[in-house]
């Protein structure tokens, strides 16, 4: 079957291989003359954004590049790329990349106009409100991951350096306003990568299907969202070159994304922080606390779990069987059991615990967990105790 399609949900979206070629025709119908393309520091030698800067020129664009983002990209980060975009006289973001490119590109098209600080518009009440709308710019975003989703999302991860946590920026119009997904533009991720930003969907669409809050919609992309996990990601593993499972996958990471409107829960109000202090990859942190996570919740979530299951059409379809299916995913695909896997010790479990109860995400869990049972949850995560 070939995967081509245009879709208007949540936004403009053009998917396909091959559909990267459209880039420069997408930035001259929305009137981008000058567009500032966004992109992650491992990229930039790739032939890939070679041919995407080439192709802009080829149309009479004057495209620049900015690269200085780090994995988890800083309000510093942030600041700089404003600074190179004001300097450069830009007029629009080409996000292209992984989740930090995407969030720091967003977070730039935001921030180009304003006066006020980035923190001043934090997701918390009605700070949003406080946007110059008319400073912001058009964001075209392409993702060369399948994981955070962030093409489809109306807010940004910015780690606040100083305070040593992960802030999220929020505005309604961060949402781009056009996405490119293409399969092929993935096909060069190595297998430890893919598996740890397809395991970042599997939580994007796992999460919100165990929301409280009520969201019909955002629960039946959730319930899909985690089959495609199930039937495609081991293949995007073993053969990166699968073009049909780095499409499925790139279509579930927005997917994941999307059905986040639901709420997220304690695998993202534990990684924020951990991210934050130890500078570990997002996705990795959530696969490996996921199952921590789904134990905790048990007593709430199993009705929904077991429902999942049976739609998986999974042998056993209650809580444990589920619970083996994901267990026997992580060990497919190389995942460590633990935190301690990855360097994280019980040091700074403390405060982590109380950094979880704060963050945004645990306001959505299934259960209102104390600083006390995050800290647990992180001991058994280090520890390997399920």
């Amino acid at each position: 079957m070939k995967y081509t399609a245009n879709w208007n949900y949540p936004t403009s979206m053009r998917v396909g291989a091959g559909r990267i070629k459209e880039v420069a025709e997408i930035c001259r119908a929305m009137g981008m003359q000058s567009p500032l393309l966004v992109t992650d520091p491992g990229i930039v030698s790739l032939p890939m954004l070679e041919k995407v800067i080439a192709d802009a020129r080829a149309a009479g664009l004057s495209c620049g590049v900015f690269s200085a983002i780090q994995s988890n990209p800083t309000g510093e980060n942030i600041e700089n790329g404003v600074e190179f975009f004001r300097s450069r006289q830009h007029d629009g973001i080409i996000a292209l990349g992984g989740g930090s490119a995407l969030d720091a590109g967003k977070a730039i098209a935001l921030m180009a106009g304003q006066s006020r600080s980035l923190w001043d518009f934090e997701d918390v009440g009605d700070n949003w409100t406080r946007v110059d709308v008319t400073g912001m710019v058009p964001v075209i975003a392409v993702p060369t991951t399948a994981g955070t989703g962030s093409e489809v999302g109306r807010a940004s991860v910015i780690t606040d350096q100083e305070h040593h946590v992960k802030k999220i920026i929020f505005h309604p119009r961060m949402l781009p306003e056009e996405v490119i997904l293409d399969p092929e533009l993935t096909v060069g991720l190595p297998p430890q990568l893919t598996a740890t930003t397809g395991m970042d969907a599997l939580s994007h669409n796992l999460e919100p299907l165990c929301s409280p809050l009520y969201h019909p919609m955002a629960a039946g992309i959730a319930m899909e969202g985690v089959r495609l996990v199930q039937e495609y990601l081991p293949r995007a593993v073993a053969d990166g070159a699968d073009i049909e499972a780095r499409m499925q996958m790139l279509v579930c990471s927005s997917m994941g994304a999307t059905a986040f409107q639901k709420g997220l829960g304690g695998m993202h109000a534990l990684a924020h922080p951990l991210g934050a202090l130890y500078g570990a990859h997002h996705g990795t942190l959530n696969a490996i606390l996921m199952p921590y996570v789904l134990q905790e919740n048990r007593e709430v979530i199993e009705p929904v779990i077991c429902r999942l299951a049976g739609f998986m059409g999974l042998v056993e379809t209650d809580f444990d069987g589920f619970m083996s299916w994901l267990l026997g995913l992580r060990k497919q695909i190389r995942i460590p059991d633990t935190l301690a896997g990855i360097g994280i010790g019980t040091e700074q479990v403390e405060v982590v615990g109380k950094m979880a109860v704060e963050d945004p995400s645990a306001a959505t869990n299934p259960i209102r967990f104390s600083a006390a049972q995050y800290r647990q949850i992180v001991e058994n995560a280090v520890n390997g105790v399920l």
